[in-house]
């Protein structure tokens, strides 16, 4: 009977100390990503619910919703008020706002859609896919198509299609940030170093590509020599298509490491790539003091105008667009913050003190001479924006997923949604050049005019002017 009874007790006793060892082994097998059939099961069947339950971040939406009202009310309203109209080149206004805040939202994004990669290839065509898509839409909305609420015809001659423009700068910056977040290797995401920079060594290599992107964006914006050079002034015609002098105009260059309108890297490489006859036609430098008398609004050439003020430039170019990549890889850290951190401090505090570093360092940077510059996406002008998005997200978040005020936010809420279609009806004027080609009797006897010309707005003269022309080439974000 003893013997018997001490044989169970070692049994028992033997079951215990295997049970433990098996748990021991799945919470080893979990940490080092190497589940269980079963718990691995469970634990898909609950991330899958996760996500669905936390798919769309309502903070998100709203800021996007928010840049998309911004970029209407900049778009419409930035020739009656040129103040909020984009900065005539060094400095920024309200309209410089729009373009690094949508960069950074599709960072954000970006970080949410590839927090699970199962098929890596499958990622890539689909990002890819992505890409060309927008890139299409964006040159049919801003290549030149359309020729404004006042022309409703269409249609552009290929050899002076506009190539660049808002939605393909995104599309551009959603690919690459997408690739190196889909291809790039990671850290451990389970033990993640403490400290507000510590979740930066674990995409180490995303840094060092954005470190990559800067660096070759400074070494050829201060380094290439641009000569001089010789253009044909481009102007538009009476039916709103675009015409060419016959006498051409010389820039007198010769140097290096220049940042003003006429001598910048940016617009050598764009004239020499893209070809000059595929710029945008009416650059914001026409608004500076040197190129209108109106300034900081379009006006008449004063007296003496450098000939560059006659020239195209195009503030989506190629260059600038390397550096507006930065916005977006800003974006995708602040996305990994809300990825690994689930807590609403933690993610306040990781988003607060980076975002406020970024600003100090944007505007030290232009004190001691680089200049925040939108046209040339100068990487003073990429730090202070992606410090003000920071703290405009950490904002939103704190007000409307943290405290909940949803219904104060539903419209921007509702517009970031949408933000899509928001910018092809509304912003690039597709629905009200729609609605203007229904009229009774006259073709000027529509809703639109009859809008223009009866709204409050219509005391401010140069409204007209300005939505004809913004329509026709996009005002840039």
């Amino acid at each position: 009977m003893l013997i018997y009874l001490e044989v169970k007790f070692q049994k028992k006793l033997l079951q215990k100390i295997l049970s433990k060892q098996i748990m021991e082994l799945k919470q080893k097998a979990e940490e080092e990503g190497m589940r269980i059939l079963g718990v691995d099961a469970l634990a898909a069947v609950t991330s899958r619910n996760n996500v669905r339950k936390t798919a769309r971040l309502a903070s998100l939406d709203v800021f996007r919703g928010l840049s998309i009202a911004v970029m209407i009310l900049v778009d419409n309203a930035g020739g009656v008020w040129p103040s909020i109209n984009h900065s005539p080149w060094n400095g920024v206004t309200l309209a410089d706002f729009v373009m690094p805040f949508f960069l950074f939202i599709v960072g954000v994004a970006l970080a949410l859609t590839y927090r699970r990669i199962h098929d890596k290839k499958v990622a890539t065509l689909k990002a890819v896919g992505r890409a060309v898509k927008l890139c299409i839409l964006g040159i049919i909305l801003q290549g030149g198509y359309f020729h404004g609420l006042n022309n409703l015809t269409y249609g552009i001659d290929v050899q002076h299609i506009r190539w660049c423009g808002v939605l393909q700068r995104i599309a551009f910056g959603f690919l690459l940030v997408a690739l190196c977040e889909i291809w790039a290797p990671r850290g451990s995401c389970h033990n993640i170093p403490e400290g507000t920079l510590g979740i930066c060594k674990v995409y180490f290599v995303h840094w060092v590509v954005t470190a990559g992107i800067f660096i070759t964006y400074l070494a050829l914006l201060y380094g290439i020599y641009v000569p001089d050079w010789e253009f044909l002034p481009p102007s538009l015609s009476s039916n709103s298509t675009l015409i060419q002098a016959s006498s051409a105009l010389t820039v007198k260059c010769g140097l290096r490491g220049d940042t003003g309108p006429a001598c910048n890297v940016v617009g050598y490489l764009d004239r020499n790539l893209l070809g000059i006859n595929h710029l945008h036609p009416r650059p914001v430098y026409q608004r500076t003091p040197d190129c209108s008398m109106k300034s900081p609004d379009y006006g008449p050439l004063p007296p003496g105008a450098p000939n560059w003020c006659r020239a195209p430039f195009d503030p989506e170019g190629l260059l600038s667009s390397l550096s507006a990549v930065g916005s977006c890889f800003i974006g995708l850290h602040f996305g990994h913050v809300l990825v690994h951190y689930k807590d609403h401090y933690s993610r306040i505090q990781h988003w607060f003190w980076p975002a406020l570093g970024l600003l100090t360092v944007g505007l030290v940077l232009h004190l001691f001479g680089m200049e925040l510059n939108k046209p040339l996406y100068s990487f003073s002008y990429v730090c202070f924006m992606g410090g003000a998005a920071g703290l405009v997200l950490t904002s939103f978040y704190i007000l409307v997923d943290v405290h909940g005020w949803r219904l104060p936010t539903l419209l921007f809420k509702w517009m970031g949604m949408n933000a899509l279609l928001m910018y092809t009806l509304v912003a690039c004027g597709i629905l009200p050049a729609a609605l203007k080609g229904f009229y009774w009797g006259s073709p000027d006897n529509n809703l639109v005019t009859w809008i223009v010309q009866h709204g409050p707005w219509h005391y401010f003269q140069g409204l007209k002017q300005h939505q004809t022309f913004g329509v026709q080439f996009g005002s840039g974000g």
